[in-house]
């Protein structure tokens, strides 16, 4: 597949050249985007909730994208471009998000980056691929987002699968559980996160003894909670994206409801916003899995962390980044890096310049994307520990799993 999208990007190339044509801005295009030694800025187009229950998750993405974005300016730019940053509303919802996708297609993006919900992301990637505009996917997990509607996607987050495999990983070498019961957020990231540790708890003997779903914008789990419990499970399994709302409320009542079993939260949903809005200590002992801690080693003595750290410690009056903020400014970080290398914003080629390719010295280290275009990364088990986050042990993923 790379292969024949690297013909395809310097054909794309060289007939934009022999055409002396360029981007301007003003409508969609077809193919590639503006040559990186043209003048002007290099517009980076962000599709993120800024509304509703997830609201203040994607203005924290947003906010992040923009402190790096500011941080490649101050060093000279990409590919001596500065960066402008572009954003749109989505709502959570699949019709917002295609519209902000044509908002941004209309003006001039030279690659999206988005979003929040595995729904809008799978709604907006036709179009942006319709339209020649490259899509870096930071936070959605859906199986779908790679190897689907975009041969060229790129995403920063670990998938599904990854986090089935680590929590499955977890859940049966370390809690040594025989009866898992699941909490899933009903919709394709959580449907979709239920499927595959269903899958790779089979593979371990593993039985699921109960699951419940509930829709994104709940606050109230206590019946849900109560059926668990009457499964009496060794470990209850939650797939919950709401990081402002529904996954502290989830946390907070699931402590209070006094179940003996390990809540295990999806890879990637606790953060230390959801621990804060949550109660601190009120929900110690909830165990997750994640990929960035910026104060903790290896992360500290990063160079690229301490660097955007710093930057975004100013701007939030002395608030950490986390793992999600870090993948928001991953994206631009790789994005201009691919840029710089290929001479130009042509989806197909800073596809292919990702896609199969390692990264050095990155916000999280040393990085390598599969050639579907899945950033690779260690994965460490974490726990709630006096309200703070503690980091257990690195969790193994085989090779296989990331693609």
């Amino acid at each position: 597949m790379k292969g024949s999208r690297k013909l395809l990007a310097a054909v794309a190339a060289l007939a934009a050249l022999s055409a002396g044509c360029a981007n301007t801005g003003s409508s969609p295009r077809p193919g590639a985007g503006a040559p990186a030694q043209e003048s002007g800025p290099l517009k980076v187009g962000v599709i993120v909730p800024l509304s509703g229950p997830a609201g203040p998750n994607g203005a924290h993405v947003l906010e992040a994208i923009e402190v790096m974005s500011d941080l490649i300016n101050s060093e000279g730019g990409c590919a001596g471009r500065q960066i402008e940053v572009v954003s749109r509303d989505d709502q959570s919802t699949p019709a917002a998000g295609v519209s902000a996708a044509n908002d941004l297609i209309a003006e001039g993006a030279d690659v999206v980056m988005g979003g929040w919900n595995s729904p809008v992301t799978l709604a907006i990637q036709p179009v942006l691929v319709r339209a020649g505009v490259m899509n870096i996917t930071s936070i959605p997990q859906n199986a779908s987002i790679l190897g689907g509607a975009d041969p060229a996607a790129v995403r920063m987050n670990a998938g599904n699968q990854v986090g089935a495999h680590v929590a499955a990983r977890y859940i049966a070498d370390t809690l040594h559980a025989r009866g898992v019961a699941m909490l899933l957020q009903n919709d394709a990231y959580g449907n979709d996160a239920g499927a595959g540790l269903r899958a790779e708890l089979e593979k371990r003997g593993i039985e699921v003894v109960a699951e419940q779903k509930f829709a994104f914008t709940d606050t109230d789990f206590r019946i849900p909670l109560s059926n668990i419990a009457a499964a009496n499970p060794d470990v209850v399994f939650s797939a919950n994206a709401a990081e402002s709302s529904g996954m502290p409320a989830m946390a907070r009542q699931y402590a209070e409801s006094h179940i003996p079993a390990t809540h295990f939260a999806g890879t990637g949903t606790v953060s230390p916003t959801v621990i804060d809005l949550a109660g601190g200590a009120v929900i110690d002992g909830l165990v997750s899995a994640d990929l960035y801690f910026p104060d903790v080693e290896p992360f500290r003595s990063l160079p690229r962390n301490q660097a955007f750290v710093q930057a975004y410690t100013q701007r939030s009056g002395g608030e950490l980044p986390d793992k999600y903020r870090a993948l928001g400014a991953q994206s631009v970080d790789v994005w201009c890096k691919a840029v710089t290398k290929v001479g130009g914003t042509d989806r197909l080629a800073v596809a292919d310049a990702i896609q199969g390719e390692s990264f050095a010295g990155t916000i999280l280290g040393d990085v390598r994307f599969t050639g579907d275009g899945q950033q690779e990364f260690p994965i460490y088990a974490f726990t709630v520990e006096g309200g703070k986050t503690k980091v257990l042990e690195q969790i193994p993923v085989d090779d296989a799993v990331w693609g």
